[in-house]
């Protein structure tokens, strides 16, 4: 079985009588528990008496327990041992900091203590340095997407941002930078903490930016209070998990209902700013994975020769828009909430002012002008998209009209348009079409079966241009003035 069922708990103080206690009625009521995770402080200034009895083995904890070191000076001297070590029976010390490796392959990251800002920082706390370490030693790895628990003590700054109330804590000013940090980077699955003496349960946040980067597991940020609090306030959770590298990579990356934005975003851009300030401001678009900026291939000049290096198969690099575009993937005018599917070309958009609620747009991802314009493996991802829809359409009883207008229009949209399979066959369609374009004097004509777009007009070409999902084409050169309406 690879679902592990884990137990995470808030500071301890030293109440260890009263802990183990519930651990044994929960699992009395609920079934074995693999592990018992504490985060916060394990140990309190009274801990002394309890902590004799399972030092010396009079007692026993009831399950494996694994505890984060001392966030002050008085509790330093409980932690012999700073690499980690095996406290009393069944109580294991992980360690300053690292990362533990279960037996069933569950990856769970520690950071014991506080933020210090002094280099080297004393033994209850960690520094900038021990951070910058714990990053390295993990995101080295190969193929890392990150771990399935992360272990603090101190909440990560800034965690309540895009989120749910943490009552009266205000996540603006408690916790600490640096954690906020190891989350953004070790993209833990589950993130324990402890510290506030309260419980929190933050919204799931996404660890991916939306429409720039492939979706990725989302993070469960947990806030623990202390045991045997008065308050009735939860510091126990218990949870199920199944390894992060066992599981399905689709089912990993499942968005739940109620997932937000990345809290520490904002923090994380801030600190590349002071670091790079230059690459906001010169390079609009590098933020994406699809950079619009890098020139290859052949440029064109006004007059249609082609200068510069001349290698035959590059790719041809899109034109820049000349101003703001509306589609450019890459553009902040994007209407993000509409786009339905994302290809490594291409993507899918529900239309703004669509004419029935499944009215969707192909769009290439770069800026292209028109169908012509498009280069082999654009033109190959767009014909995908078209077999999808015909596929997904006909599923509900439609057929689709595509219709592009090249005419007045800066960034290609290819108009998809749903119709009732039993209202109308292909020849209906063509001749309400052909009907429509003689009352306007617009002369459409038919292209042959096999003939593409690309034979019948050039690159910089304005035209109207219908395709029926049975691969029948309309064609119309625009030579004067035309309709921008007339598709709709």
């Amino acid at each position: 079985c690879t679902v592990s069922r884990r137990l995470a708990c808030g500071d301890v103080e030293g109440r260890l009588e009263a802990l183990f206690g519930r651990v044994r009625a929960i699992q009395g009521k609920s079934g074995h528990f693999d592990m018992l995770l504490c985060v916060g402080n394990f140990f309190g200034s009274t801990s002394e008496t309890e902590w004799a009895e399972y030092c010396m083995g009079a007692k026993k904890a009831p399950i494996p327990t694994y505890v984060l070191g001392a966030n002050d000076q008085e509790t330093v001297s409980y932690f012999p041992d700073v690499s980690g070590c095996e406290l009393a029976e069944n109580i294991t010390y992980l360690g300053r900091r690292g990362l533990y490796s279960g037996t069933s392959g569950l990856q769970i990251a520690y950071l014991s203590g506080t933020e210090s800002q002094d280099e080297p920082a004393p033994a209850y706390s960690f520094s900038a340095k021990d951070v910058a370490e714990l990053k390295t030693s993990l995101l080295s790895t190969p193929n890392f997407k990150g771990v399935d628990i992360l272990l603090t003590s101190p909440w990560p700054r800034d965690v309540g941002a895009f989120a749910n109330s943490a009552g009266e804590i205000d996540t603006k000013k408690c916790g600490s930078k640096l954690v906020s940090d190891l989350a953004a980077s070790l993209k833990p699955r589950y993130h324990f903490a402890a510290l506030e003496k309260a419980y929190y349960e933050r919204l799931p946040y996404r660890n991916h930016t939306v429409l720039q980067e492939t979706p990725q597991h989302v993070s469960r940020f947990i806030a623990l209070a202390d045991v045997g609090n008065t308050s009735k306030k939860k510091y126990l959770y218990a949870f199920s998990i199944v390894p992060m590298s066992l599981m399905d990579p689709a089912e990993l990356v499942k968005q739940p209902q109620d997932v937000t934005e990345n809290p520490y975003r904002k923090s994380q851009k801030e600190t590349q700013k002071t670091k790079a300030p230059l690459c906001a401001e010169e390079e609009p678009a590098c933020q994406f994975f699809f950079d619009l900026n890098k020139h290859q291939g052949k440029k064109r000049s006004l007059d249609g020769k082609e200068t510069g290096n001349s290698q035959p198969k590059q790719a041809k690099k899109p034109p820049q828009p000349t101003g703001p575009c509306w589609f450019c993937l890459a553009s902040p005018e994007v209407e993000k909430h509409l786009v339905v599917s994302i290809g490594t070309h291409c993507y899918l958009a529900l239309a703004k002012g669509g004419l029935l609620p499944d009215h969707v747009l192909i769009l290439p991802i770069g800026h292209y002008q028109s169908v012509v314009d498009l280069s082999s493996e654009v033109v190959e991802e767009v014909t995908k998209y078209k077999s999808a829809l015909k596929e997904f359409f006909r599923s509900k009883g439609k057929r689709y009209v595509l219709f592009e207008r090249n005419y007045r229009s800066q960034h290609l949209q290819l108009q998809v348009i749903p119709v009732p399979l039993d209202h109308c066959t292909s020849e209906d369609i063509k001749e309400s079409f052909i009907t429509q374009a003689q009352e306007q004097q617009i002369e459409l004509l038919e292209i042959p079966e096999h003939s593409d777009i690309t034979q019948v007009a050039q690159p910089g070409t304005p035209y109207f241009y219908v395709e029926l999902d049975t691969g029948e084409k309309l064609f119309h050169r625009i030579r004067g003035r035309f309709p921008l309406h007339f598709g709709r």
